[in-house]
């Protein structure tokens, strides 16, 4: 690396900066904030670019910051650069002015569209840039949202010229994506550098998120609402910033499976029966809400919930519909607009745009088809531009110019033309290197309690090195940074709870079905992980004929082997005499063809705690994601340290589950899922190594499996004996590995949880958890029989299913008596 950067990030960068960069453009205040920021940052990394970047991104992860390109299946690290932008209060001011006038102008004119249409009756809007729209949806017309505001939250992105003009070039109403991860960003980046921000007096976020609960808060029709984030769920490009908001603001997080309308309310499944929605802050299409109303095809939405939002109980943000004021086409009419509803010029234009709908308009396009670029006007696919949503003219040659003047003659209402844009550049870190990135900013405004428009003090940035830096969603290449606006003097502190202390509660909120089904499951999948482990460690050299090294001829041995095969860890005949311990273990514990191994369990726990991330910790979902140690299979000592490193992580979400989970519903199904499924492996493991002819290897391996090896040497001074092992395994009520220990745990469980019946008599879970418990607690390990064992995994498995069909089960609207307020 040069020595210049190691020495001075903010003279190096200088040096090279283009015309217009934020930084070298900035005025003498500003570039003094610059120059305190890259100093300070500079001496944090120990002149290395690079060390910064690693640093901000270890804390971005930590924070399970992650997305999806379209097409994913799995999560992609979130590029989060480690240099946010500046901003000065004076030039923010024209900024949040200019936007807080653009939101009154969209609402004004989603509220005309669907109301009165004056706009269009009147020529100021062609009736061809509403009705084009796939946005626009006619079913709404003359349907009011609570206090009439259409709009609870809007997004603009916007883009700085070289010469420092700010520009407008998307307005976004749909889904407010980004606003998630500037608040990541922001966390991440001051994880990272301490207080650094604070002493460069930056605005804080945190009375913006405030301000927008009160005002989602303020329109619906209870004075303490239940509100829901509605996500299309957690295969959606931003699921994780959905999940995150949603645990930040105290939102439910909601998909259309956890809703269901019954007599024109909205209400949400939850153990407790249907519980009342009030309203819901939606991050899916108006297309996909309602496949009755909408799309018939959607598979994600809520049945009815047209009519719920007809009926006025519902508050929606934003209103249904509200998407046609996204189109491009109708960005060209909005300076004219401005002036013909709000009296007054745009204070933040567009980019200069051309609606080829229009036959003058359309002439322009063409004349000066070289310096504009082409895009779609209502963002669907048109002909002559493949792929994209916009196409520089100059790229058009030969056969592709021809064929796109063609289409453009046939339906020029499908095209705009716009002005070319060119961005100024900021200060990122590529490949070790200060490098000047061209960039944009989403910025955020939502509605405060009083219905006012407030603009959050930041942005999501988004930097591009190559491609259209203009698209809604982040691409392949893209980096994210946080963005600051600088005062000139230091902020008061301000948190997420502003404005007056809430009232005291100590009840948690309402747990949604799928939630609770989730949460069962994944503790399911954790000690269904945690056994199979404990096999592999014993066959790799546990404690059967630990002298000798272990043999797959050992009838113990082959009875552990058998397991692995009937958990589907391992090929049915893999313990055959020719094959050895070392590849066995290797298939159990990291072949993802298996889905009994380790890693594909771990696997299945990941993706089952995905649809958990507005309820886990950050540390419980680092544990989660990590990968598996790594092992070598033709070396016996590499495949117990894996095992017991993964053991010991397991045993890490065990400590975290018990230490700061609160004892509440969802806290209950977790536990009711790791004791559920340790009572049925306890069931087997006791029916096949302590049967009636079981042998001393039996025994002293079933001891080790159950992880009581200690707990009977310390009480027996002999070897294993049969009675007294199927007593402390199977018996013991203080034992937390014994079969009666999980099964009191169920009962009390299962007792405690709300129930559904209003004639006092218990439903079938309690009923089946209370004789359990009472078929076990009078017997001793000399009376207990295989035949007790046997029954008593049959009552566990009739158990599961109970809970699934009493608490997991899709409720119908028939079951109008378990609503409840």
């Amino acid at each position: 690396m040069d020595t210049d950067i190691r020495s001075g990030w903010a003279d190096a960068y200088l040096a090279a900066a283009p015309q217009g960069d934020l930084f070298a453009d900035a005025s003498p205040d500003m570039a003094a904030h610059w120059r305190t920021m890259l100093d300070r940052l500079s001496s944090q990394a120990k002149g290395d670019p690079a060390t910064l970047a690693d640093h901000v991104a270890r804390q971005a992860a930590d924070l399970g910051l992650a997305f999806r390109l379209t097409g994913d299946e799995q999560e992609r690290a979130w590029p989060l650069g480690p240099l946010p932008l500046l901003i000065g209060a004076a030039e923010w001011r024209h900024i949040e002015t200019g936007l807080v006038q653009r939101a009154d102008l969209l609402e004004r004119i989603v509220s005309d569209i669907y109301s009165t249409q004056s706009l269009v009756r009147d020529g100021k809007l062609p009736a061809s840039v509403v009705t084009g729209s796939p946005h626009y949806w006619r079913v709404m017309t003359g349907t009011a949202p609570p206090r009439g505001h259409f709009l609870h939250f809007y997004a603009a992105d916007i883009g700085r010229g070289p010469g420092g003009e700010w520009r407008v070039l998307a307005d976004r109403v749909r889904t407010p994506v980004g606003v998630g991860y500037a608040l990541e960003n922001r966390l991440a980046f001051s994880r990272a550098t301490g207080d650094l921000l604070g002493a460069m007096n930056t605005r804080r976020l945190a009375p913006f998120f405030s301000d927008l609960r009160r005002g989602l808060a303020a329109d619906c029709a209870r004075s303490d609402p239940r509100i829901g984030l509605l996500t299309p769920g957690r295969f959606n490009q931003s699921y994780a910033e959905q999940a995150h908001l949603a645990r930040y603001l105290g939102l439910m997080l909601v998909e259309g499976d956890d809703l269901i309308v019954s007599e024109g309310r909205l209400f949400v499944r939850t153990i407790q029966g249907l519980k009342r929605v009030d309203g819901l802050w939606r991050w899916m299409d108006s297309r996909f809400l309602d496949p009755l109303a909408f799309d018939g095809q959607s598979r994600i939405g809520v049945a009815d919930l047209y009519d719920a939002c007809a009926r006025g109980g519902l508050m929606v943000s934003n209103w249904p519909g509200a998407g046609v004021i996204e189109s491009r086409a109708l960005a060209a009419f909005l300076p004219q607009l401005a002036r013909a509803v709000l009296g007054a010029d745009l204070i933040l234009p567009n980019i200069a745009t051309w609606w080829c709908g229009q036959p003058r308009e359309r002439d322009h396009v063409r004349a000066r088809l070289d310096a504009l670029v082409l895009g779609s006007a209502f963002d669907q696919p048109v002909a002559g531009l493949p792929e994209t949503p916009f196409l520089p003219g100059a790229s058009l040659q030969g056969d592709s110019r021809a064929a796109l003047l063609a289409a453009l003659e046939q339906r020029p209402m499908d095209y705009v033309g716009q002005e070319m844009v060119k961005l100024s550049t900021t200060p990122a870190v590529i490949d070790g290197r200060l490098t000047p990135l061209p960039f944009t900013l989403r910025i955020f405004v939502a509605r405060d309690g009083s219905g006012q428009w407030r603009v959050m003090p930041g942005a999501f940035a988004r930097l591009a090195a190559h491609g259209d830096i203009r698209a809604a969603l982040m691409g392949r290449g893209d980096m994210s940074a946080d963005m600051c606006v600088i005062d000139a003097r230091p902020v008061p502190a301000d948190s997420l709870l502003g404005g007056g202390a809430p009232a005291i509660r100590r009840i948690g909120g309402m747990l949604p079905a799928k939630a609770a089904d989730n949460l069962f499951w994944l503790g399911r999948y954790i000690e269904r992980a945690e056994m199979t482990l404990r096999l592999i460690r014993a066959i790799a050299g546990g404690s059967i004929e630990a002298d000798l090294g272990p043999s797959l001829a050992s009838p113990t041995m082959g009875r552990l082997v058998g397991l692995l095969a009937a958990w589907g860890a391992v090929p049915a005949g893999a313990g055959s005499a020719q094959a050895t311990v070392g590849p066995l273990c290797a298939v159990a514990l990291g072949d993802a063809k298996q889905p009994g191994s380790v890693r594909a369990l771990m696997a299945t726990v990941a993706n089952i705690g995905e649809g958990l991330r507005d309820r886990l910790a950050s540390d419980v979902w680092r544990l989660v994601r990590m990968p598996l140690p790594g092992f070598d299979g033709a070396v016996t000592e590499t495949l117990l340290d894996a095992s017991s490193r993964m053991i010991d992580r397991i045993s890490a979400l065990s400590g975290l589950a018990a230490e700061n989970m609160g004892r509440g519903d969802g806290w209950r199904f977790h536990d009711m899922g790791r004791r559920l499924e340790r009572a049925i492996h306890g069931c087997r493991l006791i029916a096949l190594f302590a049967g009636d002819q079981a042998s001393d290897d039996d025994l002293t391996v079933l001891l080790d499996l159950m992880d009581s090896q200690i707990s009977y040497r310390t009480r027996y001074l002999t070897g294993p004996a049969l009675a007294p092992v199927r007593d402390l395994l199977a018996l013991e009520p203080v034992n937390p590995r014994a079969l009666a220990w999980q099964a009191q745990r169920l009962a009390d469980h299962v007792a405690a949880l709300p129930t559904l019946r209003a004639d006092g008599l218990p439903e079938e879970p309690r009923r089946i958890a209370g004789a359990l418990a009472a078929q076990l607690a009078p017997l001793t390990g000399d009376m207990l029989t295989m035949a007790d064992i046997a029954a008593a995994e049959t009552r566990l498995l009739a158990l599961s299913d109970a809970i699934g069909q009493r608490y997991f089960l899709q409720l119908r609207k028939t079951q109008s008596a378990d609503i409840l307020a």
